[in-house]
């Protein structure tokens, strides 16, 4: 490793990720890359985490160090203060939560795509999410596009190309610049709207392999987003409060109206199909946040014509609300499994803790 090679960061924050922390830490140690720190931030965790943590920290000095909050911190609030403890000497900085894993050539290869362009702030990859290959990437062999032209790929072909902290790595220049960093009032799409903020000034940067690793069968934040059909929300929100940035009057307009009509789908298909509270408890504070309310006539206007596309797709409504009944009607028989029956089914179904 050539010793002029930039000094890179490893974040991992972490609250009673006991696991699956090890795993991570081994993750980080077996890098390519050779000319990196690792900072550990512990948010008072009550399981044997801290202890790994510090483990790790004894057999590797010169690598790892080991922060400990002094009181515990909200999810973003503690994210946000892990990035403070980043050396003033690195030059990029690398997030990797504490259930996630990135493999070996991960730094070498995100720092290669950094290094060709001073105008690269972000730079992503490919990612491995349980057994499926996910994320969105720049046409092969291009390595970097300018931040408006990363950002109209979302807009104008649905292409993500952010993936979630672990999957960026980040100038450290463009963390210092930010006070905190992730701003909370877009949770729990923070990380990706401090994407499209810093897109309007830095390009973005592409590493064309799979290069990390993300547990997706665990009980994670993401899982339970994923069940409340959260992508669109997602997409409306981006739309209303980052398109005008990088699109026109005219195309703001025609993506407002198409994730408009996206959303009220969403919302459509969930009365139809019987969904729970959890579901409104998520969507109702989400339309709220994005300047609608229920009373809204514009929200009304949007789910006439989504009860109006299930009005001409009899088919497809009937089955919507025949998986709700039925899922209404296996949660009220769950509530009479044992106790121990649950515990077996969930260890039958728990997927291994490393990657083989």
């Amino acid at each position: 490793m050539n010793s002029n090679a930039p000094f890179v960061s490893v974040v991992t924050p972490f609250y009673n990720t006991e696991a699956y922390l090890a795993d991570c830490i081994e993750s980080v140690l077996r890098q390519t890359y050779e000319n990196w720190e690792y900072v550990l931030v512990n948010n008072c965790s009550t399981d044997g985490s801290a202890q790994i943590a510090e483990k790790y920290s004894r057999a590797h000095p010169d690598k790892i160090r080991v922060v400990h909050n002094g009181s515990f911190l909200s999810q973003i609030a503690n994210y946000n203060h892990a990035l403070t403890t980043i050396s003033p000497q690195s030059k990029y900085c690398k997030m990797v939560q504490a259930d996630d894993l990135i493999f070996p050539q991960c730094l070498e290869m995100m720092v290669q795509v950094a290094e060709q362009d001073a105008a690269v702030g972000v730079v992503g990859s490919y990612g491995l999410e349980g057994r499926f290959v996910c994320f969105d990437g720049l046409p092969y062999p291009s390595p970097t596009v300018s931040g408006r032209d990363a950002c109209r790929l979302f807009f104008f072909k649905d292409n993500y190309l952010f993936g979630s902290p672990t999957q960026l790595m980040l100038r450290s220049e463009v963390v210092r610049s930010r006070s905190p960093f992730y701003d909370d009032r877009y949770a729990p799409f923070e990380d990706a709207a401090v994407v499209f903020d810093l897109l309007q000034t830095w390009k973005f940067g592409f590493a064309h392999q799979v290069l990390t690793f993300s547990r997706r069968d665990e009980p994670t934040t993401m899982g339970r987003l994923l069940s409340f059909d959260c992508p669109s929300a997602f997409s409306l929100f981006m739309v209303r409060d980052f398109g005008s940035r990088y699109l026109d009057a005219a195309e703001y307009r025609d993506q407002l109206r198409r994730q408009e009509r996206a959303y009220a789908q969403v919302l459509a298909n969930g009365m139809v199909g019987l969904k729970g509270s959890a579901f409104w408890k998520f969507h109702t504070p989400m339309l709220k946040r994005m300047g609608y309310s229920w009373a809204s006539p514009r929200v009304w206007e949007m789910l006439a014509w989504a009860f109006g596309d299930l009005l001409f797709n009899p088919k497809r409504t009937m089955q919507l609300f025949a998986r709700g009944l039925k899922h209404r009607m296996q949660s009220g028989m769950l509530r009479h499994v044992s106790p121990d029956a649950s515990v077996r089914v969930t260890e039958e179904l728990r997927p291994p803790t490393s990657v083989p």
